[in-house]
């Protein structure tokens, strides 16, 4: 099987070498891209620098902050375009949030699903290192979603994610109007809306110990209003 891997990366200089790595261990048939917006911390340049030797390894540099949703779809679109085929393509974050271990979970599942994600809601399921005020954030978040948008999934935004690629060829990335985490509810919807698959497996959410954290609550509160726009937003899908 032939995977592509999608990591948005913002100053993840202390993570992102030790991901890859973790990720080349795994001795799959494995393509991994890099979308950075341009991280004062090099990361871009640390990335070509540490694995300018391997072939499988690739840095889209982007020249400013566009947000992660945009990143990934930036990605899917390289992915999609460069003249390979897959069988699938990942999306995950850089700050080990998302265990590279984790990858043979879905694998294991997608040939019976058109997406999988890796939901922190299901009953195996265990968030590291969260405080009380985000878990009850996250939970409202995803029960927003849940009631408006009707998708049959327990979490709609966890980044990661795993997409047939027949399927994400499929998708219209011109109808994903917003940038941040918002948009895994919107290709969500999509996908939904377009009568695809989509299943679930449990997963070790740890919150970052390295790093800055790019997610706010400012961008959380924005994605309640955007999902309330999505849900009545005429479309032609």
């Amino acid at each position: 099987m032939k995977i592509a891997v999608v990591i948005p990366t913002l100053n993840e200089a202390k993570n992102i070498i030790a991901l890859i790595g973790e990720l080349l261990k795994l001795n799959l048939n494995i393509d991994i891209l890099v979308v950075d917006d341009n991280s004062p911390d090099g990361t871009a340049e640390i990335v070509k620098k540490s694995f300018k030797k391997n072939g499988n390894i690739f840095v889209l540099l982007r020249q400013n902050k566009r947000g992660r949703g945009s990143a990934c779809i930036d990605g899917f679109k390289y992915f999609l375009s460069n003249g390979k085929r897959y069988d699938c393509i990942f999306e995950m974050d850089a700050d080990f949030s998302h265990d590279p271990k984790e990858i043979s979970l879905f694998l294991e599942k997608i040939s019976g699903y058109d997406m999988i994600i890796g939901s922190r809601y299901l009953k195996k399921s265990r968030i590291i290192n969260w405080s009380l005020k985000r878990r009850i954030f996250s939970k409202l978040a995803n029960f927003y979603a849940r009631l408006l948008l009707q998708i049959p999934i327990t979490d709609y935004t966890n980044g990661y994610r795993c997409y047939r690629y027949n399927v994400l060829k499929n998708i219209d990335f011109n109808f994903v109007k917003e940038n941040g985490y918002v948009v895994l509810a919107e290709i969500a919807y999509q996908m939904f809306l377009k009568a695809y698959s989509i299943g679930e497996v449990p997963t070790l959410f740890v919150n970052r110990k390295r790093g800055i954290s790019n997610l706010n609550f400012r961008e959380i509160w924005h994605a309640f209003k955007r999902i309330t726009v999505l849900r009545f937003r005429v479309n032609t899908l």
